[in-house]
């Protein structure tokens, strides 16, 4: 096991401003939590992480291209239970947490897509997963998606389409290899009855995409990060492209290419899976993205943020200058052990590991 933990013990009024690069700064409440930081490693071999928080405040880390499986945590991460199979697969990604219900939905595919998808339902907190039927209704190309491989869904918190639960997808077209990446496209699925259909979205706004990530804005609006390992429109594939939908998930506009943010290394056109999530601090809303700077194999980790809705990611750190590939984020539930943690599972040298951090050592010097 790797451990690595950092808990400085000391009880001052911690960090009014953090100034980051050039005049950029992010404003922090006064806080008397110190700094934490540990990284754990918890799977073997294989690949592909999902990381999400039930309604319970218990930390599920979801792993596997051959057999999926998850382990618990009940205690905030400190430490996390025996591995539990959820069903022979390719994991999809995109689990979801429903938050009015408690229920948690997990996505395998029989290999890699297209393929047949397969959706697992558990609804205690995660020791025991049943399969269940997807009913998707296609979108108005007559596309159904493929669930490979994305960061985790959400629960809709605000404004008319409050309760929806939503996760991204793709489209692959006619297969993965090169020839067809000029029809794919990533978008989302959605439910409006806690599981039982889904309907797809229209396309992201540029194709030659996949594996992304969505967060809700305070305002309702969504903001949706991807991936894209071919550029059809001129646009730079090295960087991430983001866009937002205003009718909860349904349709995709104002295509952006985010400068600051690289989409795996820039040795090649082809990107890496990032981790994308969205915590309250204070009275700011800050958004948290994961993936590499490195110009040729994948290490040397680092988590972004913004504090204004993505807009701008002024400040950086960090993580693991070591082998890190595909990653997915999520922050612990007020009220419960995971509480004031952020969880940040990656792949590291074929196996899965798990960062936990809070906001003061992220946005400490």
């Amino acid at each position: 096991m790797i451990y690595h933990k950092f808990n400085f013990l000391f009880f001052c009024v911690f960090f009014q401003s953090i100034f980051l690069q050039g005049q950029n700064k992010i404003n922090v409440e006064e806080s008397e939590q110190p700094p934490f930081f540990e990284i754990k490693e918890i799977f073997h071999g294989e690949r592909f992480p999902n990381i999400i928080v039930t309604t319970k405040g218990t930390v599920l880390a979801i792993w596997g291209r051959e057999t999926v499986r998850v382990k618990r945590s009940e205690d905030g991460g400190n430490t996390w239970s025996h591995e539990i199979t959820i069903g022979r697969g390719l994991h999809g990604g995109g689990a979801i947490v429903d938050d009015n219900t408690g229920r948690v939905f997990v996505f395998v595919e029989e290999k890699h897509p297209p393929a047949k998808s397969k959706m697992y339902i558990s609804d205690d907190d995660g020791i025991s997963w049943h399969k269940k039927a997807i009913k998707i209704t296609e979108n108005s190309l007559g596309h159904i998606p493929s669930m490979h491989m994305n960061e985790a869904g959400i629960t809709l918190k605000y404004g008319k389409y409050k309760g929806r639960i939503i996760k991204p997808t793709r489209y692959y077209g006619k297969g993965n290899d090169r020839p067809f990446w000029d029809d794919h496209y990533t978008n989302a699925m959605y439910s409006d009855d806690h599981g039982d259909t889904w309907q797809t979205s229209e396309p992201f706004p540029a194709t030659g995409t996949g594996e992304a990530a969505i967060v809700e804005l305070s305002n309702g609006t969504l903001y949706y990060n991807s991936r894209r390992h071919k550029s059809t429109d001129g646009r730079d594939p090295k960087r991430r492209h983001t866009a937002i939908s205003e009718d909860g998930g349904k349709t995709w506009m104002d295509l952006k290419v985010v400068s600051e943010l690289p989409d795996g290394d820039q040795g090649r056109d082809y990107g890496l899976m990032a981790g994308l999530t969205k915590l309250s601090h204070g009275d700011k809303d800050l958004l948290l993205f994961s993936n590499i700077i490195s110009d040729d194999i994948r290490k040397n980790g680092f988590v972004w943020v913004s504090e204004d809705d993505g807009k701008t990611w002024p400040y950086k750190k960090l993580i693991d200058a070591g082998s890190f590939a595909y990653s997915s984020m999520t922050y612990g539930k007020d009220n419960s052990p995971s509480a004031g943690y952020i969880y940040l599972f990656y792949e590291g040298a074929e196996n899965g590991r798990v960062a936990r951090f809070n906001i003061p050592w992220l946005l400490s010097e």
